[in-house]
């Protein structure tokens, strides 16, 4: 009996949670990714092109995925890699079970769930899970041909 009451709170908390990320958002801060230095060889810079890719602002990406379902969809690599894990089974992400993420990182609730990110010119990596509960929720997003990509998500409710 005391075993389901914890199983229940368990659930009750990712439920919440996961309320929370599909009916919030939050801003990130407006910092640009530095343009990569030109590779060099000898000590020469090897010049690659003439016009220098234009690579997209994550914060712009950002916001947008979390609001726009079409655009949302369209930044995901499907198959995803990782998946939907609970106590019964573990379910592959894919285009048709796909629920849209509404929360950003920045707006989840720091007083329930602990809270990790970071950030390189070409990756952001976002966590949240609740100490001891059994609860976590991994994201990834990489930068692929200029453009910001979703391409990791690992949801653990055990």
């Amino acid at each position: 009996m005391r075993k389901n009451i914890v199983i229940t709170a368990n659930a009750i908390s990712v439920a919440a949670f996961m309320a929370i990320v599909i009916l919030t958002g939050c801003h990130t801060s407006n910092k640009s990714t530095a343009p990569a230095k030109p590779a060099t060889e000898n000590g020469n810079a090897v010049q690659k092109s003439q016009k220098t890719a234009k690579v997209e602002d994550f914060d712009k990406f950002y916001d947008r995925f979390h609001v726009d379902s079409a655009f949302q969809m369209s930044r995901i690599k499907f198959p995803l890699k990782g998946a939907s894990n609970n106590l019964d089974e573990s379910t592959p992400w894919t285009s048709q079970n796909w629920q849209m993420l509404r929360t950003r990182i920045y707006d989840v609730d720091k007083t329930r769930y602990k809270v990790k990110y970071s950030k390189t010119e070409t990756s952001f990596t976002q966590k949240v899970w609740i100490e001891g509960a059994g609860f976590c929720n991994e994201c990834r997003f990489e930068l692929i041909d200029g453009k910001w990509f979703l391409v990791y998500m690992s949801d653990e409710n055990l």
